[in-house]
């Protein structure tokens, strides 16, 4: 097959484009608002949408009408007749079969730990795109919905510690004498760690920061937060922007000196994960019990496993006076802007690959973004990352 038949074989007309409502329980967030509908309308889709799939991110039904989107309330007639699904969270198993052959499919989809998920996927025909998968280049920026949210968790957690916290975050002069600014201690500076480390300088608080990544500290200093340096010998990041995995001789080293400012600290919150892993452990029970009591420890990265020991999954719990706060998906605690932000990178990726003048989507298979984030297509998984990670040769 020459080069030129595979783009005019992959360049299909993609006219209808579904966003169902989100069911995972909990989830506020949607895949699509009106001001992205109207975007999809101009460029010549047909857009539908399931009733009440943007009410609890405070968009009405109405407003997407209004934006040129259809209403539907038969969710298996959505899914079933789109040829583009936009979605936050993962399809289940049960809705996959009711997608048709050829179908493209937009969303989270947690590769790493839903091996049947992906299987089925590719097993039912569909072009599957995984949003972890979002390459951090400066073009794919715009898509990047792991940063975007990511972005709005590390604000989050602020405002969480500082509503639990038994203290004012910033210094006060007054008649009855002077309040000292709470101390933040923030673990991990990548996208949720930095607008921690903003927000609670926002508030007044004096932050301290570390991460493994030495090449993080002058943004962190740039916030006007102190970096905590440990020298742990070699570190570094993966090309993605990871932290990388550390031996346990160096996180041994890790955990003693972020013990001596977990002591002196009143909030302490930790982002720390490493791509495609279990979250690394970085807070023992020892050290929180060590803090003082009234304390507070918010736990960012709980979803994929945690950074504090004692952390209890999507719970508040407390530990010798100290508060640990494990809440899962903190974006979804401000949906309006979470559903904003996400729906433009879903947005941005379509129309990356959107033949204006033709209105169609053009699946370009050695574009360097979809090459990253396409993880199915033609009957098979066709990611080169996964497929190692489930231990099967290339298909």
């Amino acid at each position: 097959m020459t080069a030129s038949f595979c783009l005019l074989y992959y360049a299909r007309l993609f006219m209808k484009i579904a966003v169902p409502k989100e069911t995972w329980v909990g989830e506020t967030r949607a895949a699509a608002t009106p001001e992205t509908v109207a975007k999809f309308v101009r460029l010549g889709a047909e857009v539908e949408v399931e009733a009440g799939v943007g009410v609890s991110a405070g968009f009405t039904d109405e407003a997407y009408i209004k934006a040129g989107a259809k209403i539907v309330t038969d969710r298996s007639r959505l899914l079933s007749e789109a040829d583009i699904i936009l979605r936050l969270r993962k399809p289940s198993v049960e809705e996959v079969v009711l997608l048709k052959r050829g179908a493209i499919h937009v969303s989270y989809l947690d590769p790493f730990n839903e091996k049947a998920l992906i299987e089925q996927l590719a097993e039912r025909g569909i072009t599957a795109f995984c949003m972890e998968f979002i390459p951090r280049t400066t073009r794919a920026q715009k898509m990047d919905a792991l940063s975007s949210q990511a972005n709005l968790a590390g604000y989050v957690a602020v405002i969480l510690a500082a509503a639990h916290s038994n203290k004012v975050f910033p210094m006060m002069t007054t008649p009855a004498g002077t309040i000292a600014p709470a101390k933040v201690f923030v673990v991990g500076a990548g996208v949720a760690g930095l607008q921690a480390i903003a927000t609670a300088r926002r508030l007044g608080a004096k932050v301290t920061a570390y991460d493994t990544r030495p090449v993080v500290e002058e943004q962190v200093k740039s916030l006007g937060a102190q970096f905590l340096k440990i020298d742990l010998g070699e570190t570094g990041q993966t090309k993605d922007g990871y932290a990388k995995p550390l031996t346990e001789e160096q996180i041994k080293i890790q955990r003693e000196a972020m013990k001596k400012v977990c002591l002196e600290s009143d909030v302490v919150i930790t982002t720390a994960q490493v791509f495609g892993r279990r979250a690394p452990i970085l807070i023992t029970r020892e050290m929180v019990e060590a803090m003082k009591p009234g304390s507070v420890v918010v736990d960012v990265a709980i979803e994929s496993g945690g950074n504090v020991e004692c952390a209890q999954p999507n719970q508040i719990t407390e530990i010798n006076g100290v508060k640990i706060i494990a809440l899962f998906n903190l974006p979804g605690r401000v949906p309006y802007h979470a559903t904003q932000v996400y729906a433009n990178n879903l947005y941005n990726f379509v129309e990356e690959y959107w033949d204006k003048a033709n209105k169609r989507f053009i699946l370009k298979l050695e574009d360097d973004i979809v090459k990253a984030c396409l993880v199915t297509h033609e009957g098979k998984i066709i990611s080169d990352r996964l497929l190692e990670a489930y231990g099967q040769a290339k298909q």
